[in-house]
């Protein structure tokens, strides 16, 4: 093991007087290797130009380590090297990849405005102070897992132009994620996070599969499909769309994404739902089944929701995007519903309609009526296509939904009322007001002689007050007496359940 003492002399400490530049009087050199090298203080390595590799595996720096503007041609490798103080690797470029393997650094690691044109690698590392990416660029992958941050952690201004990974990492102080940019796929999955966090991202894809949030979180995002699938919410956590760009001290950041691609939360599935709420986000392809206390979900400004497709034969209203997938298997995909996605879990009925219930409790708790609504129309849809529901419930069901569209459809309600008060005139005009003698008596005859406007504004005006639960007062015929009692129970019903459909629409 090599054993050097303080600050590298520009002309010894390499062994070289060529490794100095004269043009630009700084130290080159080709391959820099301390394998294993011991510092007893302070390491420093400030503007070195090294225009092949920087090899530090399992060296020891007592002090601190110093890479000011250090630029390095090939890879760099720090695997299981250790610092005792502070790391400092600000605006160092490195050509190649950067390995930082179970590294352990006791201080703070700086790494402002450092550039890296291969894979910067984090895997094991140990961070004793606080860590600073603010302003870094890495054109490659990001990876960073299973590795420990003790302080506070900072990646402002950061671009990443591949993969950003951050799986199984501990941050135990406050995150300050972004404003970033990553081109690729940012996956925090496994991650931990025991402070105050805030992610202010750009990314086709982020991922929180089984992330753990000890602590508050907010999460303002552009253009991401999130996948929060088991993850576990302590605290309160906000997942919100910014509609305008992220502004940096250097202006602007440019984004890789078209300029209308939505935030869009795609699972929630094994997520306590108490603690979440969700702004301004696409759900359209969101997985709400295993969803744990779903009726506590909080979705505020615009969530968009699946609809059913357009046209006559089904009712406008939003769904989940489980009965989508439900519907285009049972019709083969030929009716405009969105089919599951490759590998994906068709789920019955049975499983959706507690889903739907339990949204629709978390817009009825928002004091949402009109939002519920639709909520509990799916509910009811899933009742009524369960198999396992007894038959004389889903007759009932089926009944509800074809007369009123389950007391939510008030043009069905008022078509079928409209239907049947007709049918109680031309009945009435037919065999119910009796023909003009001193007593009632059946009306007679050819039936088209029957049809008299004297005729129809008597038995209209019976059916008007049957509609309201009011006698006419109109001498009938037997057959008469029965078709009014049968209005007189049925019509107000059909008027009750338009009326009911109207105000679902419009309470608050």
């Amino acid at each position: 093991m090599s054993t050097i003492a303080g600050r590298p002399s520009r002309k010894n400490s390499w062994g070289n007087d060529a490794l100095t530049d004269p043009s630009t009087d700084e130290p080159r050199v080709g391959n820099a290797e301390f394998d294993r090298a011991r510092f007893s203080g302070d390491a420093h390595f400030d503007g070195m130009r090294i225009s092949g590799d920087l090899s530090m595996p399992e060296a020891v720096v007592t002090g601190h380590l110093w890479l000011y503007g250090t630029e390095v041609g090939g890879e760099a490798r720090f695997d299981d090297a250790e610092v005792g103080g502070h790391a400092w690797f600000v605006n160092a470029k490195f050509a190649g990849d950067a390995d930082f393997h179970r590294t352990r650094i006791d201080g703070d690691a700086l790494f402002y405005g450092m550039v890296v044109s291969g894979d910067p690698t984090l895997v094991a590392a140990q961070v004793g102070g606080d860590t600073w990416f603010d302003g870094a660029q890495f054109d490659g992958r990001l990876w960073i897992t299973a590795s420990t941050f003790t302080g506070t952690c900072s990646l402002s201004a950061v671009r990443i132009g591949g993969n950003a990974l951050f799986d199984s990492t501990v941050f135990e102080q406050t995150v300050q994620f972004g404003p970033l940019v990553c081109e690729g796929r940012l996956d925090v999955s496994g991650a931990v996070f025991q402070g105050v966090s805030t992610i202010e991202a750009v990314t086709g894809d982020l991922r929180f599969v089984r992330t753990r949030w000890a602590s508050t979180a907010a999460l303002r995002l552009r253009h991401a499909a999130v996948d929060l699938s088991d993850a576990v919410l302590e605290f309160p956590v906000s997942i919100a769309a910014r509609s305008r760009p992220f502004v940096t001290d250097h202006g602007e950041l440019d984004e890789p994404f078209p300029a209308d691609a939505p935030v869009r939360v795609v699972s929630t599935r094994g997520v306590d739902a108490a603690h979440l709420v969700l702004t301004d986000v696409d759900l359209t392809d969101c997985l709400f089944a295993g969803t744990v206390h779903l009726d506590q979900l909080r979705l505020e400004g615009r969530c968009k929701l699946p609809t059913a497709p357009a046209g006559l034969r089904w009712t406008p209203r939003r769904t989940l995007a489980e009965e989508q997938h439900w519907r285009a298997a049972r019709s083969g995909g030929t009716d405009g519903w969105t089919p599951a996605p490759e590998g994906e879990t068709v789920l019955e009925p049975a499983v959706l309609a507690p889903v739907y219930r339990q949204l629709r409790k978390a817009f009825e708790d928002a004091k949402d009526e009109p939002g519920a609504a639709d909520f509990y129309y799916g509910e009811m849809e899933m009742r009524r296509h369960d198999r396992g529901t007894p038959r004389a419930e889903r007759a009932l069901v089926a009944a509800y939904w074809a007369l009123s569209g389950y007391g939510l459809r008030a043009s069905r309600a008022l078509g079928w009322l409209f239907a049947a008060m007709a049918a109680t005139v031309l009945a009435l005009m037919l065999w119910g007001v009796p023909k003009e003698t001193p007593g009632p008596a059946n009306p007679d005859g050819p039936y088209a002689e029957r049809l008299t406007s004297e005729r129809f504004e008597k038995s209209l005006r019976v059916v008007i007050n049957s509609v309201v639960f009011r006698s006419a007062g109109q001498d009938l015929t037997t057959t008469g007496t029965y078709v009014e009692m049968t209005s007189r129970i049925a019509e107000p019903i059909l008027l009750g359940l338009a009326v009911l459909a109207v105000r679902g629409r419009v309470k608050r």
